[in-house]
């Protein structure tokens, strides 16, 4: 059965439909010995497909990771600057996996990695709107802050859902919230906290849908379950 080349490469693995499309566009994938094109389709039962040379192959199972990153690590697997990565806090994983979504060098606790495509193209598209829980610490006047952040529509400019926001801890100069958000862009909860007069002095992922960090340490990571896994997949 054809597929998309995009899809095929994430579903083997090799890397995320984003990641792919931009193999594509550098001429590293071919199909059959000819240089493949973004909306080229391939049928694995038919056709050969390398990425740099290497045929594609999927694997025999996928690998999906909870990891509860720290602050001070940033969200890919190799960094230019030399910081340290959260690639440095999976020894013992034997498969490459790659991160599904970021949390910001500043930003902790739950992470997802996986070597499932599919399952990341599912977990960061902003059609399905996942909801991704966070703990906000926060200066500032709470009360009237969450209020302002429950209203909240848009973001400088772009729209976005309204997000669910509970006080769980009010007191004279800051507090702690939880705040929901669907949309998952780039340092998102700190803008809109910033937006409504909240600064935020820290920032911890508790839950991405149905996935919670629970009481996984800071700076370990461990195997989801299969009904974990099953359950993102709905």
């Amino acid at each position: 059965m054809e597929e998309r080349l995009q899809k095929l490469l994430s579903a083997a693995g090799v890397c995320s439909r984003r990641r792919a499309e931009e193999y594509l566009a550098a001429g590293r994938v071919t199909m059959n010995g000819i240089v493949a094109h973004l909306g080229d389709k391939a049928d694995p039962a038919r056709d050969r497909v390398e990425v740099d040379g290497v045929p594609l192959s999927a694997p025999a199972a996928h690998t999906y990771i909870l990891l509860n990153k720290p602050r001070g690590y940033v969200t890919t697997l190799s960094d230019e600057k030399g910081r340290k990565t959260v690639a440095d806090l999976l020894a013992g994983c034997p498969v490459r996996v790659w991160p599904v979504g970021r949390l910001d060098l500043d930003s902790e606790g739950l992470l997802l990695l996986t070597d499932d495509g599919e399952l990341t193209n599912r977990l960061t598209h902003p059609s399905h709107e996942v909801e991704k829980e966070y703990l906000v610490w926060v200066r500032g006047e709470v009360p009237a802050g969450a209020e302002a952040l429950r209203g909240m529509d848009s973001l400088e400019g772009e729209a976005i859902r309204r997000p669910a926001v509970r006080v769980i801890r009010s007191e004279e100069g800051g507090g702690l919230l939880s705040v929901v958000i669907h949309e998952g862009k780039n340092r998102q909860v700190r803008r809109m906290c910033a937006a409504v007069g909240l600064a935020v002095t820290r920032l911890k992922r508790v839950r991405e849908g149905s996935l919670e960090l629970g009481e996984l340490r800071p700076g370990r990571w461990r195997r989801l379950t299969e009904a974990e896994v099953l359950a993102l997949s709905l």
